[in-house]
């Protein structure tokens, strides 16, 4: 589910914690890495069962409708439909899924009046009655609704808030997160007793290039120093921005050590990732200095790509 971009920017968060906590050392550093692409997994898990643990609300809402004294008729006609839903029930029949909610502890994470609230919120949607109304819901029937109530779930306040206050780190994988959930739903029912193995982080994005960007970014800190430093003409290195430089020895790491990233695609990295994180000005900062260096590595033979295409002339 992680994509280098995430990944990238998990490395890039360990090194400006690095930069300015003494006390923090490198192994620690890593520890905390591999912890928070640990989270991005388990957070993809939580919104999943947050999700299904709204959709069952729905048995409640019908208890509460038969013990009314002087029930409606609507009340009357109500059925625990979205609970019943085939789609998430074999969500929830999946022993392994359960398994692996249990061994993260995700369960006591969930605030029953929170979900209470946002099956409240949804069931006044039209979408909700409608589905309700159907005579004869087909397997896109029930999919849309389920994909409804995330979209519903995701642009209430409340809900996000709860994202939040469990995973602070939410703002970063939000994007990944939402369309992990968005392809798990549109993917069931589940046929696999571990579906969600698609979404697990993969060793060849964790490991062997996340941690392999943080070792060599930490332990040649003065190497890349030393190559960048020509680059910057006017500017002294210590006036540049701490996450700036940070950006600089990743973008420099990579283009050097990871035959197989286009230099086009680093760069370009680099300078999105600076309009998220860093000042206005960085990513034209970023572009610029990260050209000079790209000519000067090139003109060097410290640039190798591996296949066609993989280096900018």
């Amino acid at each position: 589910m992680l994509s280098r971009r995430n990944v990238r920017i998990k490395v890039m968060q360990m090194l400006y914690t690095l930069s300015r906590d003494q006390d923090l050392t490198y192994n620690g550093a890593l520890k905390q890495y591999r912890k928070i692409v640990f989270l991005s997994f388990e957070l993809y898990l939580f919104n999943l069962l947050l999700l299904i643990r709204v959709a069952e609300y729905a048995k409640q809402d019908l208890e509460k409708r038969r013990a009314k004294l002087r029930p409606s008729e609507d009340d009357k006609q109500f059925t625990a439909k979205l609970a019943e839903n085939p789609l998430i029930v074999s969500l929830l029949h999946n022993d392994a899924f359960n398994s692996l909610i249990r061994g993260h502890k995700l369960p006591a994470k969930i605030d029953e009046d929170q979900v209470r609230q946002f099956y409240v919120d949804f069931a006044k949607t039209d979408q909700y009655k409608a589905y309700l109304k159907q005579a004869d819901s087909q397997q896109s029937d029930h999919k849309d609704i389920l994909l409804g109530l995330f979209k519903h779930c995701l642009n209430n306040e409340s809900f996000t808030e709860v994202l939040d206050d469990n995973y602070p780190l939410w703002i970063d994988d939000k994007s990944l997160v939402v369309g992990a959930i968005k392809k798990t739903l549109k993917a069931l029912p589940v046929t696999s007793e571990e579906f969600y193995q698609n979404y697990q982080p993969s060793d060849e994005a964790v490991k062997e290039f996340g941690e392999l960007l943080l070792h060599k970014v930490y332990h040649e800190d003065s190497d890349l120093l030393e190559l960048i430093e020509p680059t910057l003409k006017n500017w002294d290195a210590d006036r540049v921005a701490a996450i700036d430089m940070i950006l600089l020895k990743m973008a420099l790491c990579e283009l050097m050590n990871f035959p197989t990233i286009p230099t086009k695609v680093t760069l370009n990295e680099f300078v999105e990732i600076a309009k998220l994180y860093s000042t206005e000005k960085s990513k034209d900062f970023i572009n610029g200095i990260l050209d000079r260096l790209m000519k000067k590595l090139n003109k060097d033979g410290k640039i190798n790509k591996e296949g066609r295409g993989l280096l900018e002339s």
